[in-house]
């Protein structure tokens, strides 16, 4: 029978208190689902290495780590490595999405403006947009 070390003890139940943490996060909807699944996979892999001795030991051994505490921190050491070039991969693509978008909404800008000087909208070119969405919507009741 192995008996936990205090170390694993409290690695697995702070990876318990985290997996509990996560899901309190996307219930309150403060975190996505799409990254949530990251954390969940992460929390349970050093809550299982944290409670089980044997895989513990068995995968220190595999990995040629002389330590079951240094395989721990290495599982955890490379789950933030893979969370910050995820984010960084995801930070990229917002990146040049945001120009697409600023080049687009110049370019409305610009047509608007051209519409604006057209000879039949001589009165609108002081900067008057027109009808309000109340004026657009029709009488009232519809």
């Amino acid at each position: 029978m192995h008996f936990l070390s205090r170390t694993q003890v409290i690695t697995a139940l702070g990876a318990v208190g985290l997996a509990i943490l996560v899901l309190d996060l996307v219930r309150r909807r403060r975190l996505s689902e799409e990254y949530s699944l990251l954390w969940l996979i992460s929390a349970t892999t050093i809550a299982v290495l944290g409670f089980s001795t044997p895989v513990l030991s068995w995968v220190t051994r595999a990995l040629g780590i002389l330590s079951e505490a240094s395989t721990v921190f290495a599982a955890g050491l490379a789950f933030a490595t893979a969370m910050l070039l995820y984010i960084s991969i995801r930070l990229s693509r917002l990146g040049g999405e945001k120009d697409a978008l600023t080049r687009e909404l110049a370019l409305l800008r610009f047509e608007l403006e051209s519409l604006r000087r057209l000879p039949g909208n001589a009165g609108r070119a002081g900067g008057d947009p027109g009808p309000g969405p109340a004026a657009l919507r029709g009488p009232e009741g519809s």
